[in-house]
C-alpha cells in the first residue's frame, strides 16, 4: 500500500510516495531524496549524526517514521547555506575547527542551530554541554564544538544587533 506525504524541505514543498509506511525519515531523506548530510550512525537514537529541525525542533531522523512527516517544515544541514553563504554556525565549526573526521558533524551544526533558535545560553559552556549532549563525537572535539556554538551565539546576536 502506497502512502503520499507533502513536506516543505529546505524550504522547497517535496510530495513524496512512500512504498512502505515504516521507512525512517533518516532513509527517506537519505535513499530516496539523496540528502546524505544526516548520517546513520547508531540507527537507535543515541548518537545525533541524523539531527534535523522538524517543525522547529531537532530530532533524531532515524527514530521519526516518514510517514508522520505528512505538511511538516524539515530542514536538513543541505538547507543551512544561503547560496554560497554558509549560516552563523557553519561558519563559526570552520573557524573553531570543530571537527575531526566530520562524521558528526552534520548534526552537531544542526542540534547547534536548534539550540541557538531555542534561545539556548551561548554564553554559558555548561548549557551548551547540555544542550548539545544527545550528540556524540567519537573524535573528542567538543571543545571547539563549545566555541563555535559560543561564537555563533555572538554572531547571531550582532546581526540582531545591527538589524
Amino acid at each position: 500500500m502506497n502512502l503520499a506525504i507533502s513536506a516543505t524541505l529546505n524550504g522547497v514543498r517535496r510530495d513524496v510516495v512512500l512504498e512502505d509506511a515504516r521507512i525512517t525519515l533518516l532513509d527517506l531523506l537519505r535513499e530516496r531524496l539523496g540528502l546524505t548530510g544526516a548520517k546513520k550512525g547508531c540507527d537507535r537514537g543515541q548518537c545525533g549524526a541524523c539531527t534535523v529541525i522538524l517543525d522547529g525542533r531537532r530530532v533524531n531522523a532515524c527514530l521519526v517514521l516518514a510517514a508522520t512527516c505528512d505538511g511538516a517544515d524539515i530542514r536538513t544541514i543541505e538547507g543551512l547555506a544561503d547560496g554560497e553563504t554558509l549560516s552563523a554556525v557553519q561558519a563559526a565549526f570552520i573557524a573553531h575547527d570543530a571537527l575531526q573526521c566530520g562524521f558528526c558533524t552534520p548534526g552537531q551544526i544542526m542540534s547547534a542551530t536548534a539550540f541557538l533558535q531555542e534561545g539556548g545560553d551561548w554564553r554559558d559552556p555548561e548549557a551548551i554541554r547540555e544542550g548539545m549532549s544527545g550528540n556524540l563525537c567519537r573524535c573528542g572535539a567538543y571543545a571547539g564544538i563549545v566555541e563555535a556554538v559560543q561564537d555563533a551565539g555572538r554572531r547571531l546576536e550582532t546581526r540582531k544587533d545591527a538589524a
